[in-house]
């Protein structure tokens, strides 16, 4: 079967599509899955010409290839450790993927969460409090500052490191916009740093999770060191950059209803659907990789074995084949099928922390702001991620009582 070839499918890792893609999947939507180039050439040290993938961006096609772990696989990637230092979880399959999420299952509880939840409140209104201005950049006031805590609060990291863990976050995903030397030293950086710290915690254990990862076992087996410092980048980085850009989209998106910030502030009860259609509307993760096993036919279309593939949740979050009018920000939506946290044995294990702090959030706001709009300077949209959707810069007006 021939590929159909699209004129500006290549444009799709450029940061003005990486900045407004919704534009670009109601294009390529139909004619998906589609090969483009993923990377650039001079991306990855080593590689010297462009790195290409195959795009899946239809609902139906991003959920069977969630649910299809066998064959679209997240442990093959040869450039995993290439890019970046590898993730736990997020690259491995099964059995090891079974194994490791087992581990970490008990150490990421739902109870803990639980627990925590009075201190997030608390973190929440400090940072409210610290808002004086009525014009505010909220990224940098809000949206950046409580997520990064919160998960250096639970990996146990002093918080007054967190800025430090989101310099690193921020360089561990920015692909195109940081040169591979650079983002190579930023990542050497995280790596010692965590690897101090589950080194004091063998000697000296605390209650938090880098000292649940270091004394978990199962069936007798613990977590080497590599293992570790995977799980850590991983919480550090799932932990903190989804919950941002849930944060800033959600804001984003009421400042631009004012009619739905009065409803809410009249009706609590709409805080959940709002969270939920924020994460199908401006899904905060957009994509992530996959490498196939075996030739595959998607949509009519065979991928090789061996492939790269992107699968494109931002892009299945509003087709139009699952969502009606998909490009309206209703509440009124079924949004059980979203897959703003993926689905299947990938599911998002952070996904009840993020929507603890996402309704945490709003309720402070709505407590403290009567009236929430956009501010005099324009917003500016983060455009160096290939794998999240957000603000670099969110001025709002936040008018007090």
């Amino acid at each position: 079967m021939s590929v159909i070839p699209i004129i500006n499918a290549d444009q799709l890792s450029t940061p003005d599509v990486i900045a407004n893609p919704y534009p670009y999947y109601r294009e390529l939507r139909r004619h998906t899955p589609l090969d483009y180039m993923f990377l650039p050439a001079g991306t990855v040290a080593g590689i010297d010409g462009p790195i290409r993938a195959w795009a899946l961006m239809n609902y139906r096609d991003v959920y069977g290839a969630l649910r299809d772990h066998d064959t679209f696989a997240s442990g093959q990637n040869p450039l995993a450790g290439k890019i970046a230092p590898r993730l736990a979880l997020i690259q491995d399959d099964p059995p090891r993927h079974t194994r490791f999420r087992r581990l970490v299952n008990r150490a990421f509880t739902l109870k803990r969460i639980e627990a925590l939840t009075p201190w997030i409140t608390d973190i929440a209104h400090e940072l409210v409090d610290e808002i004086t201005n009525l014009d505010t950049e909220v990224m940098q006031s809000y949206a950046i500052p409580l997520p990064v805590k919160v998960i250096a609060r639970l990996l146990g990291i002093p918080g007054e490191d967190y800025r430090a863990l989101k310099r690193w976050s921020d360089a561990f995903l920015a692909f195109s916009s940081v040169a591979p030397g650079a983002r190579a030293q930023s990542n050497q950086e995280m790596m010692a740093y965590f690897g101090q710290m589950a080194a004091t915690r063998r000697a000296h254990g605390a209650e938090d999770l880098i000292t649940a990862l270091v004394e978990a076992e199962d069936e007798g087996e613990s977590l080497g060191d590599a293992e570790i410092l995977g799980f850590c980048m991983l919480l550090l980085i799932a932990g903190n950059e989804t919950t941002t850009n849930l944060i800033g989209n959600m804001l984003g998106i009421l400042a631009d209803r004012p009619e739905l910030w009065q409803q809410l502030r009249e009706d609590r009860s709409l805080v959940g659907a709002v969270i939920e259609e924020t994460l199908r509307f401006e899904s905060p993760i957009q994509r992530l990789p996959r490498n196939t096993t075996r030739e595959v036919e998607v949509s009519g279309m065979m991928i090789p074995q061996g492939a790269a593939v992107s699968i494109y949740y931002g892009a299945a979050n509003r087709d139009p084949e699952e969502f009606s009018t998909p490009d309206e920000f209703r509440l009124d939506r079924d949004l059980k099928n979203h897959v703003a946290f993926g689905m299947g044995i990938h599911y998002c294990l952070g996904a009840p922390l993020a929507r603890a702090e996402a309704e945490i959030t709003l309720n402070a706001f709505l407590d403290r702001f009567p009236v929430l709009s956009r501010g005099a300077a324009p917003a500016i949209r983060q455009s160096t991620s290939l794998v999240v959707f957000g603000y670099q810069e969110l001025p709002l007006i936040l008018e007090t009582a």
